[in-house]
């Protein structure tokens, strides 16, 4: 069987993990494009949540079903609203975590 432990190379400093799927240098940061790539997509997942949180409201096919159902069912804004806060706070905790200096190994 084989083994899924991580190998490292001293004289290197990478550290493979997964097989060999995953390679990480030691000392190495997370690079910037990555790290404004985690606000533009927090952004994009909350804009998303605010937008359509009570559904498709203004399709032209769908529009009208969806306003009868959210009538229907009486929509929680409390609740959506709840789950976006938590989506913000877990976006800023993934932002500063990668905006953060690189620890010492």
């Amino acid at each position: 069987m084989a083994e899924t432990k991580a190998a490292k190379e001293p004289e290197t400093g990478i550290h493979d993990y997964a097989g060999g799927w995953i390679s990480e240098k030691t000392g190495t940061g997370v690079p910037t494009f990555l790290k404004f790539a985690y606000i533009v997509i927090a952004a994009a997942v909350i804009g998303y949540f605010l937008i359509y949180m009570n559904g498709e409201v203004n399709h032209s096919d769908r529009g009208f079903l969806v306003r009868q159902f959210n009538q229907v069912t009486n929509a929680a804004p409390v609740f959506m609203y709840t789950v976006i806060a938590m989506v913000a706070v877990f976006a800023v905790i993934v932002v500063v975590f990668a905006f953060k200096a690189v620890g010492k190994d």
